[in-house]
C-alpha cells in the first residue's frame, strides 16, 4: 500500500526536555522524502531560523494530510480535540510514560515513521465525546474529550448528590466524590483506576464509573455509545463542582446544573505501526503477564 502524504504536520509541547532534537530528526526525515513541512508555531523557539511553514493547530488541521505529535498521551489526547473535526490523520511519538496511543518509539523514528509514510500502518478511528453544562434552560459551557468527562467534588471533602439519566431514563440517584464517563479509549486511563473495566477502543460503548460511591453496591455500567448521558447536579448540593474533559479543560457547575454528555460526530483517525496491537500495549504498559509462570 503507498500513502499520498505530501504534506506533514509537526507538533507537541514545547516544555519537553529533548522535544528539539527530535523535532529536527523528523523534520530532516520528511525534507529528505521531498515533504512539505508544518511547524506548529510555538514550537518555532525550538529551531531558531528554521525554513518550514508556521501553523497554528487549527492550520495544522486544514493543510496537513498526517500531523505528528511528539510527546505523551497527555499532548496527543490535546491536539486530538482540534484534529478531529478535520478528519486529518495523527501519529504518535511517545516521550511520556505510557503511552497508549502515542505508540511510536524514539529510538525507531526512522524505521516507523518512514514505514507509515510508505503506507505500512494500521488505521484506527477512536470516537470522542462532548460535554455540555445546562443552566436555566441554556448552555453555559461546552468542551470535548477522547478519553473521559469527569464530574468530581475538586479539593473539596464532601460527596456530590447527583442523579443520572440515560436517554432521558432515570437510572440511579447517588452521592459519590463524583462519575467518570469514558470512551473505550479512555478506559485504560483513569476510568481503570477508578475500577472500571478495560474496553476495547473497537467497541461502541461508553463506561459510568462512580467515584468512592456512598452505596456501596454501586459499580461501573457500560452503555451504548450512542446514548444521551444527563447528570443533574441537585439543589441541595453546597459546592460547585468541576468537571474536566481529558484532564485538561475545566467546567464548574453549579447546585441545579445538568452536565450533559453525548458522542461527538468527528472521530480522530490514529495511525499506528504495523507492529503494534492492543492486547500486547496492554501486557506492556500494564504488565500483564505474558505466559504463566512454571
Amino acid at each position: 500500500m503507498h500513502a499520498s502524504f505530501k504534506t506533514i504536520g509537526l507538533l507537541g509541547r514545547s516544555q519537553q526536555p529533548g522535544l528539539a532534537a527530535i523535532l529536527q530528526e523528523l523534520a530532516d526525515l520528511l525534507v529528505a522524502r521531498g515533504l512539505i513541512v508544518l511547524l506548529e508555531d510555538r514550537l518555532g523557539e525550538l529551531l531558531p531560523g528554521h525554513p518550514y511553514v508556521a501553523a497554528n493547530r487549527d492550520d495544522l488541521g486544514q493543510q496537513a494530510d498526517l500531523v505528528v505529535v511528539v510527546g505523551g498521551d497527555g499532548s496527543l489526547l490535546s491536539a486530538a480535540r482540534t484534529l478531529a473535526k478535520y478528519n486529518t490523520p495523527v501519529v504518535g511519538v511517545n516521550r511520556g510514560r505510557l503511552g497508549f496511543l502515542a505508540d511510536i518509539n524514539p529510538d525507531e523514528l526512522s524505521k516507523q515513521v518512514n514505514a507509515i509514510l510508505d503506507g505500512d500502518y494500521q488505521r484506527d478511528s477512536r470516537f470522542l465525546l462532548d460535554a455540555s453544562v445546562l443552566r436555566d434552560d441554556k448552555i453555559v459551557a461546552r468542551a470535548d474529550a477522547l478519553n473521559d468527562v469527569v464530574v468530581n467534588s475538586g479539593t473539596s471533602a464532601q460527596m456530590i448528590e447527583y442523579e443520572l439519566y440515560i436517554n432521558d431514563v432515570f437510572v440511579y440517584r447517588q452521592r459519590a466524590d463524583g462519575l467518570i464517563v469514558s470512551t473505550p479509549t479512555g478506559s485504560t486511563a483513569y476510568s481503570l483506576s477508578g475500577g472500571g473495566p478495560i474496553m476495547h477502543p473497537t467497541l461502541d460503548a461508553v463506561v459510568l464509573v462512580p467515584m468512592f460511591p456512598h452505596a456501596l453496591s454501586s459499580r461501573p455500567i457500560v452503555v451504548d455509545g450512542s446514548s444521551e448521558i444527563r447528570i443533574d447536579i441537585l439543589e441541595r448540593n453546597r459546592i460547585h463542582p468541576p468537571v474536566t474533559c481529558d484532564g485538561q479543560v475545566n467546567m464548574t457547575v453549579r447546585p441545579g446544573d445538568s452536565v450533559l454528555i453525548s458522542k461527538k460526530p468527528h472521530r480522530l483517525t490514529l495511525l499506528h505501526p504495523k507492529s503494534q496491537d492492543f492486547y500486547a500495549s496492554c501486557r506492556d504498559k500494564l504488565r500483564w503477564s505474558n505466559a504463566l509462570d512454571g
